[in-house]
């Protein structure tokens, strides 16, 4: 068996810059019919933008508000099943956001 050398054990192969050449192609097109969404959920997406941003927000600290409420008096299943929540309105509220910036796709 061949013993390698120590002072390479410490070395990036991929640290040289590449000498291969690469070819260009023309970009993928961006749209395309058979990706296109269907007409239902360009109708959610044009309802759900008109629901302003910050209410997603409140919405889930009210929540965790509700949650901790719940919690100290005593009805712990309930509190926790509030608690789960404020993670899937502020992902909604995410989503609104960028719906409402790039419009539907």
């Amino acid at each position: 068996m061949a013993q390698q050398d120590p002072s390479r054990d410490d070395v990036n192969p991929a640290a040289e810059p590449s000498t291969r050449e690469v070819e260009v192609h023309e970009p993928a097109p961006v749209v395309r019919d058979e990706h296109a969404d269907p007409s239902l959920t360009l109708a959610i997406e044009h309802q759900t933008a008109k629901i302003p941003s910050h209410w997603f927000l409140i919405a889930a600290l009210g929540s965790m508000a509700t949650s901790a409420v719940l919690e100290a008096a005593g009805r712990r299943r309930l509190g926790r099943f509030v608690g789960k929540w404020p993670a899937p309105l502020l992902t909604l509220g995410v989503y609104n956001k960028l719906v409402k910036i790039l419009g539907p796709r």
